[in-house]
């Protein structure tokens, strides 16, 4: 890697204020366990990690009936640690029963609102009985302790009702991404065997009706699949595909139906074990077939509520959103850690900047949103958006509508205040003082778009916490919190209880400014519990490189101050003219450039240098044209000539002329997964022809047609 790296020596962004300190989760929890700085509380936390744990599981007062036996066991190798022996658990009693006081029954525990505006909430009471009615129509039709259920559904109220009655019955729980092809749901509800699924006809993107009945209908041909639950969503006009169906089904409404009428046979609170599986997870790996993470009642969701309290300071009755699905870790992340917690989830179903550039504001005012999780590649989109001139509330009718018209209701503003709004930033038009925490994770941050989101949207004011771990972690390695100054793009320390460590190629520590592999070195209660059915895999990718150390696939830099930075995918390292350098090194600097939206560098076979270096760039504008439209246009030439040089110069002006792209590529757009990844394997293969593997995780498969278009191009 690149020593020399541009991240080192940022300022200080952010420093915590007296009051956000007192008020913080973290500091009850520093005075429960009887420390007074965060450096205390760390070393607390990676010395003893049991007595840690033990006090995590006391903040947040999970109960077990029997208690555990032993809290952590280590005897079959820290691979395989054993976790709360003989505990009894289920966790959805710590979502939904223990909240039925008076205190806090009637509180909000899910706010949705779709793209159309509609909205609906369900309180902890009514959350509690839609769960038990669901549950139990899950047993009348025979879906029993140990089955898998698929999850095949948007953001929705449906979908949490879903998961946490799954988990009540003792069934195991398997997300998948709503926007999932056929190929992609059969595979993953094979490997599990899956025995029922929910699953809906379709919802409203971008004011398009998006079919997600008949990838899930087709991929049932192939599969064991015996009950399908179906959410009626009302947006499909045709109800014919439903007599396709061979198999037993019902809709949501009637599951939840059958469940009420039938609650007196059936005791829907099943006795699990801490250590039962809760749910299989899908992730896509850097190369082969997506891996299944199984989690139990006491993993995912003890380290979500740990991670959401410590690092986003939620507590009972907090707000928080984050855009996600359920098929990727942070939807059920954010449903078991907001409910262990006793927060409220707000849901926002649908494009965030439709149908104007404000709607992620609008919707973060309109529900008082505190917490608010936000890729950095949708604050890029945001940030690109400010200046749009369009706004929600323009009306085109008189300066003064009637009262109580159809177009009162619609555009609620005047004609002269409607102009005055058009005026404002999409952030201004609305409220935003509920906020009072940014978080983000699922990719690497570039210093531009988190300064516009610190400095415009927070008023300079709110920290932006960074979170980076995985499916594997149950959350995060390394996380911000309310109590630590923090620098642009950086994690100012690791998350409490994770031992971790940067290493070089021989496992030795690496010094400040250095870059290394992400480790960590002791075991943590969200630990993957293996692979699903596949436990060579599992220790072939985590254990096997050092012994007795887990090794992330990240490479991690830490400064002089101690403040970490995530540099990328160590499998996607660069060794280019005898140097190794990261893609996001690089990246960084071409999206500093004004016309660039998004980068990605690969590294190809190369004669001279063994690896040349090419990058694929996102303009958002007439640019992105390439291959015989390009040669046909004089001036799309020259453009692109012009911004190439531009561009290289700037990579060599920042890392020297031997790591500057020997090519750049002006693309429509960059392969990337439903929660925002770069899939750099799928474009390095198909820029170079070859197999690019499974792209079921892919939002935009049509992206690598385009990349394998330029190579014929330049052929």
């Amino acid at each position: 890697m690149n020593d020399a790296n541009l991240l080192e020596d940022q300022p200080i962004a952010w420093t915590p204020t007296p009051d956000v300190i007192e008020r913080a989760q973290l500091t009850r929890f520093m005075r429960q366990v009887g420390v007074a700085t965060w450096d205390e509380l760390y070393e607390f936390s990676i010395r003893d990690v049991e007595k840690f744990t033990e006090e995590v599981i006391k903040f947040l007062d999970i109960k077990f009936d029997p208690p555990y036996e032993k809290l952590l066991d280590t005897t079959d190798g820290i691979e395989f640690p054993k976790w709360l022996n003989g505990a009894g658990l289920n966790i959805t009693e710590m979502c939904l029963d223990r909240w039925q006081t008076d205190e806090m029954k009637d509180q909000p525990a899910v706010i949705w609102e779709g793209e159309n505006g509609d909205s609906k909430s369900l309180s902890y009471a009514e959350l509690l009985q839609q769960v038990e009615d669901c549950a139990a129509g899950l047993i009348f039709n025979d879906v029993k302790k140990g089955y898998a259920v698929g999850i095949h559904l948007p953001m929705m109220i449906e979908t949490v009702v879903a998961l946490l009655a799954i988990n009540r019955i003792g069934a195991i729980a398997v997300p998948v991404f709503s926007g999932y092809g056929a190929e992609a749901i059969r595979s993953r509800l094979n490997a599990v065997d899956a025995f029922g699924l929910f699953m809906c006809d379709g919802f409203p993107r971008r004011g398009k009706f998006i079919d997600s009945f008949e990838p899930a209908f087709q991929a049932l041909q192939d599969s064991k699949v015996e009950g399908i639950f179906l959410v009626d969503t009302a947006t499909r006009d045709d109800q014919e595909p439903l007599g396709r169906i061979n198999y037993t089904w019902c809709t949501f409404d009637q599951l939840v139906k059958e469940g009420r009428d039938s609650r007196k046979g059936y005791v829907t609170l099943e006795s699990t074990c801490a250590e039962d599986p809760l749910i299989i997870l899908y992730t896509s790996g850097t190369t082969g077939k997506p891996k299944g993470i199984a989690h139990t009642h006491a993993s995912f969701p003890i380290k979500a509520a740990q991670d959401m309290a410590f690092g986003t300071d939620v507590g009972r009755g907090t707000r928080i959103c984050w855009y996600t699905d359920i098929g990727w870790m942070m939807g059920p992340w954010l449903i078991y850690g907001a409910l262990i917690n006793g927060a409220t989830i707000c849901i926002y179903d649908g494009a965030p900047d439709y149908p104007t550039p404000d709607r992620m504001w609008e919707f973060c005012a309109k529900h008082k949103v505190e917490v608010l999780g936000i890729s950095p590649t949708l604050v890029r989109a945001l940030a690109a958006s400010e200046e749009s001139v369009s706004s929600p509330h323009v009306s085109k009718g008189a300066d003064k509508p009637e009262a109580n018209s159809d177009q009162t209701k619609e555009f609620p503003l005047s004609r002269k205040a409607a102009k005055e709004d058009l005026k404002k930033k999409p952030y201004e038009r609305h409220d935003l003082s509920s906020l009072r925490i940014f978080a983000s994770t699922g990719e690497p941050w570039n210093p531009a778009p988190w300064w516009w989101l610190f400095e415009k949207v927070g008023n300079s004011k709110l920290p932006i916490i960074n979170y980076s771990g995985g499916t594997e972690i149950a959350g995060g390695i390394l996380m911000g919190n309310p109590l630590l100054p923090i620098k642009p793009c950086s994690f100012p320390a690791p998350c409490l209880g994770m031992d971790v460590d940067i290493l070089d190629e021989d496992g030795k520590p690496v010094d400040a400014g250095k870059v290394g592999e992400l480790v960590i070195k002791q075991p943590w209660i969200g630990m993957a519990r293996g692979f699903w059915q596949e436990k060579e895999r599992y220790l072939e990718t985590y254990w096997r490189r050092f012994k007795n150390i887990w090794v992330h696939g990240d490479w991690a830099m830490r400064d002089k101050d101690g403040h970490w930075f995530i540099l990328g995918r160590s499998d996607d390292t660069l060794k280019v003219a005898g140097k190794r350098v990261g893609p996001a090194e690089v990246e960084s600097i071409l999206v500093s450039h004004p016309q660039v939206t998004e980068a990605a560098v690969i590294g190809v076979p190369d004669e001279a240098k063994g690896t040349a270096m090419v990058a694929f760039v996102v303009t958002g504008d007439k640019l992105q044209v390439t291959g015989e439209d390009v040669r046909s246009d004089l001036s799309l030439v020259t453009s692109h000539l012009s911004l190439q040089q531009e561009l290289k110069a700037l990579v060599a002006k920042d890392m020297g002329k031997p790591l500057a792209p020997s090519k750049i590529h002006f693309v429509s757009a960059l392969p990337k997964t439903r929660n925002a990844k770069v899939m750099r394997r799928v474009i390095r293969a198909a820029y170079l022809g070859e197999d690019a593997g499974d792209l079921s995780a892919l939002e935009n498969p049509g992206s690598v047609e385009e990349l394998r278009g330029l190579r014929k191009c330049e052929n």
